[in-house]
């Protein structure tokens, strides 16, 4: 892990101050391949990726395989849409706009407080919100039991900044309260797509999990028109951008963009099929170890922690014990009923 990166809204390189862990784990590591590209822009390009990946998985996997397609029906992706409800299509595309203004405004939120404040916070409030909102929609798994794996994985969450926070020992930053506004909003937002998410998968004639990847990722990127456009022009941190760099752009740093949205497409259309058999509530919370993941890259492929204090590697394996412990529990939160 280099130095903290100033304040310059998620040009090039800010993303070794890490932003990997916004985009679940490993979606950040495609974008450091590019070069001089902002990351406005490449959002992009991701955006276009997690749309073509979950038609993908829908058009091969959600109807060859119709046994674990879900919803009502059990039919294949398109019957499935034509035999669903209306309102949980409309409910899955809602989720994608609320994930992605999280998502966007949580990169912001990195970017203006750190990482060791931005993400415990922001993550922390989305776990305990998107579990305790989607169990109320699903009861699945025994509640004690969940609770204690969702308490487990937000300590981690805790150490995970600390982690990153030790590295940038000895500088002096501030906080804003503006910066923290950012981080709870982020947070509430992020947490609260998973019962829509939970609602069209389970109520009424409900989508199959490859169907709701499919608008929940529509949504996205159809957001991204407002969402992206307007903090292209308006960012909270740094200054404007246009669509000129997007266009020269080198073909290869695109295709970098498409493969991150095919990474971070494929891991959660894995996870909406999890959620079938486990329920949003255990799914969506085993699906925060993707900081595990990023920390995993940092430390071993791009060599974050090189130098780094012996504290930093003290929570570094704290986060990792920790997650480890609470990916055990939640596991165990399904069978013990």
């Amino acid at each position: 892990m280099r130095a903290h990166v100033p304040p310059a809204r998620l040009r090039h390189g800010a993303c070794d101050d890490g932003h990997e862990h916004a985009l679940l784990g490993l979606v950040a590591n495609t974008y450091k391949l590019t070069r001089g590209y902002r990351f406005e822009l490449f959002y992009w390009d991701y955006a276009v990726g997690i749309v073509l990946t979950a038609l993908f998985y829908a058009l091969t996997l959600g109807t060859l395989c119709t046994g674990f397609t879900g919803g009502s029906s059990g039919a294949g992706f398109l019957a499935n849409v034509a035999d669903a409800d209306a309102i949980n299509i409309v409910y899955a595309l809602i989720a994608g706009v609320i994930f992605n203004i999280a998502n966007l405004l949580l990169v912001a939120a990195i970017e203006m407080a750190g990482l060791a404040i931005a993400f415990p916070l922001a993550i922390g409030i989305a776990l305990v919100i998107g579990v305790v909102l989607s169990y109320a929609i699903e009861p699945r798994g025994n509640p004690l039991v969940l609770a204690c794996g969702v308490g487990l994985a937000i300590v981690a969450v805790i150490f995970d900044g600390k982690a990153y926070g030790a590295l940038k020992a000895g500088t002096s930053s501030s906080v804003s309260r503006k910066s923290i506004i950012v981080c709870i909003v982020s947070g509430v937002l992020m947490g609260s797509f998973a019962p829509f998410v939970t609602r069209a998968l389970t109520v009424g004639h409900t989508l199959g999990p490859y169907s709701v990847a499919v608008f929940y990722t529509i949504g996205a990127l159809l957001s991204c028109f407002v969402v992206n456009v307007y903090f292209m022009k308006h960012p909270l941190v740094g200054e404007p951008i246009d669509f000129s760099g997007f266009r020269a752009a080198r073909p290869v740093d695109h295709l970098f963009g498409v493969l991150g949205g095919f990474v971070w497409g494929t891991g959660t259309v894995f996870n909406f099929v999890a959620a079938g058999f486990l329920g949003v509530a255990i799914s969506y919370a085993i699906g925060q170890a993707a900081p595990m993941v990023a920390a995993i890259w940092g430390v071993a492929v791009w060599k974050e922690f090189r130098g780094a204090p012996s504290r930093a590697w003290m929570y570094l394996a704290l986060m990792f014990a920790a997650y480890a412990a609470a990916l055990a529990v939640l596991a165990g939160a399904y069978g013990s009923v």
